[in-house]
C-alpha cells in the first residue's frame, strides 16, 4: 500500500466521507463482480456487495476494521458475507428466477448452455474446500495475484499456489464426472 492509499484509509477510519467515497470508488466493482461470480444472481450479488462496504463502515465507526491491507480485509469480508448467503440458501429449496431478460437476438439455446455450465461450475467449486473455492475465486475471478491472494487468505504465497493447484485438478475431476454423468 503507497502513502496516499494509507492516508486515505487513516482519513476513512476517522470517518472522513471523501475518503470513504474514495475507497468505496476504488473497490465496489471488483467486489461486486468477485460475489456475482460466486452467487450468479445480480440482485444478491449488489445487495452482498453493498453489505461488505456496510461492514466497512461499521468496522470504522466501531474504531475497528483495516489499518493496512484494506483490499485484503475487503476480500475476506466478501468471502464471509458469501458463505453467510449460502448458509441462508440452505433453508430455501426454491430456484432463482433469471435476473436478465432475454432480447430477440439472443440465442435461446446458447444462452441456456451458458447458464448450464455456469451452474455446473458453481456447482462444483462448491465440492471444493473453503480455502479452495476462496482461492479460485480470489485469482481467478477478482484477478488477484498470488501475494494479493496470500494476504487476504493471511497464508504464505506456496499455501496459494499448491491450493489453487489441487483446486484447478479438483475442478477437473469434477466437471469431468459431470459430463459423463451427463453422457450416460
Amino acid at each position: 500500500m503507497n502513502d496516499h492509499d494509507q492516508s486515505r484509509l487513516q482519513q476513512a477510519r476517522a470517518l472522513d466521507r471523501a475518503a470513504l467515497a474514495a475507497i468505496y470508488d476504488d473497490y465496489h466493482q471488483p467486489i461486486y463482480r468477485y460475489i456475482y461470480r460466486q452467487v450468479g444472481e445480480m440482485e444478491s450479488a449488489r445487495d452482498l456487495a453493498a453489505e461488505v462496504f456496510h461492514r466497512l463502515l461499521k468496522a470504522f465507526r466501531q474504531g475497528r476494521g483495516p489499518d493496512r491491507k484494506l483490499q485484503a480485509w475487503l476480500y475476506r469480508t466478501a468471502h464471509n458475507v458469501v458463505i453467510d448467503f449460502y448458509r441462508r440458501q440452505q433453508h430455501r429449496q426454491h430456484l432463482p428466477l433469471d435476473e436478465t431478460m432475454v432480447n430477440g437476438a439472443d440465442d435461446p439455446v446458447r444462452r441456456a448452455e451458458s447458464h448450464i455450465v455456469a451452474a455446473e461450475v458453481r456447482s462444483a467449486l462448491q465440492q471444493l474446500t473453503s480455502d479452495q473455492q476462496q482461492v479460485i475465486a480470489l485469482k481467478f475471478f477478482a484477478q488477484l495475484s498470488n501475494r494479493e491472494t496470500a494476504a487476504v487468505l493471511r497464508k504464505p504465497v506456496g499455501a496459494v499456489k499448491s491450493l489453487q493447484h489441487r483446486a484447478l485438478a479438483a475442478l477437473q475431476r469434477q466437471l469431468s464426472e459431470t459430463r459423463e454423468t451427463v453422457l450416460l
